[in-house]
């Protein structure tokens, strides 16, 4: 049994943490939302009402948390994760932030005697319930070592990426791929329905040609077409546009900085945008679609 404390018990963390009591482990959850402590505690983690009662005599502390800026704050705020952790203690951060955050986390970390392991996720609300996350770990090797072991109750994959940051690279650029592709599969979606094509005709071909891709499979924006399709339920998320937007933008954030030309990403980054300053951040990311559409509507969509 290891002692772990859980910093951030959203959608994510609730879900996670939750494996790793079934597990075996001590988990020791912090929340600011009340709510979200208690709904915790129901799920077998001990709610603590501090940061410094979750990480006392804790082996392992896991960050699970909205932005860079929080992940910062939790670490290094006054009666944060460093001001009480024990010398040694692991960290592992599976929020999805910016690159410099991240090198700013391994190297305050490493400063103070703490060892730092970037451990960002993909799989979604689906994948937190089910135990089948993949988890992305950069960091030094001994270490990344050690964070396999604890992610693994709540993993169908771990994949060992390299050094620091390289976990949270592969996090943006995976998720700036992912979204290249619903721009695609929403073009041709779109384009399909007004040349009169049949959708799930259409979705047919596309799935064992060259149009294939992870998010046709899995999210193509017509409704009655893939089951469990954000346009089966008026485009309610499963991965939400906010969310999407935030990697899509940190990861065109990231290409400039090494000067590399997206400009795929940027145009998916914009439309994405669109849907926020209209409201419709909470929407599935999938509701891109509505950009290619002649007059705005979108099959499974009710326009609020």
């Amino acid at each position: 049994m290891t002692s772990i404390a859980w910093i951030g018990l959203g959608n994510m963390g609730s879900r996670m943490s939750s494996h790793l009591v079934s597990a075996g482990h001590d988990v020791r959850g912090y929340d600011v939302v009340d709510a979200l402590r208690a709904a915790a505690a129901d799920h077998g983690v001990h709610a603590v009402g501090s940061i410094a009662e979750a990480v006392e005599g804790a082996e392992v502390v896991i960050l699970s948390l909205p932005k860079g800026e929080h992940v910062r704050s939790v670490l290094a705020d006054p009666d944060g994760v460093f001001d009480h952790a024990a010398p040694g203690t692991l960290i592992l951060d599976t929020s999805t932030v910016d690159i410099e955050t991240s090198r700013w986390s391994h190297g305050e970390a490493g400063s103070r005697g703490f060892r730092f392991v970037d451990s960002p996720i993909s799989g979604g609300t689906q994948g937190a319930e089910a135990g089948t996350l993949t988890f992305m770990l950069g960091g030094d090797e001994a270490d990344v070592a050690d964070a396999r072991e604890v992610v693994l109750p709540m993993a169908g994959n771990v994949m060992v990426v390299g050094e620091a940051t390289h976990g949270i690279a592969a996090k943006l650029v995976n998720n700036m791929m992912l979204g290249i592709s619903i721009l695609g599969m929403s073009e041709g979606a779109q384009l399909a329905q007004q040349l009169g094509l049949d959708a799930k005709a259409f979705f047919d071909v596309a799935r064992v040609s060259s149009g294939d891709s992870w998010a046709l499979r899995t999210w193509y924006p017509v409704p009655g077409v893939v089951p469990g399709a954000a346009a089966n339920h008026n485009f309610d998320a499963s991965f939400s546009a906010m969310l999407c937007h935030k990697d899509i933008t940190l990861a065109v954030a990231g290409a400039e900085a090494a000067g590399v030309r997206v400009p795929a990403a940027t145009l998916i980054r914009d439309q994405l945008q669109r849907l926020l300053d209209d409201g419709l951040g909470g929407k599935d990311c999938t509701l891109v679609v509505r950009e290619t559409s002649p007059d705005g509507t979108v099959a499974g969509w009710d326009g609020r």
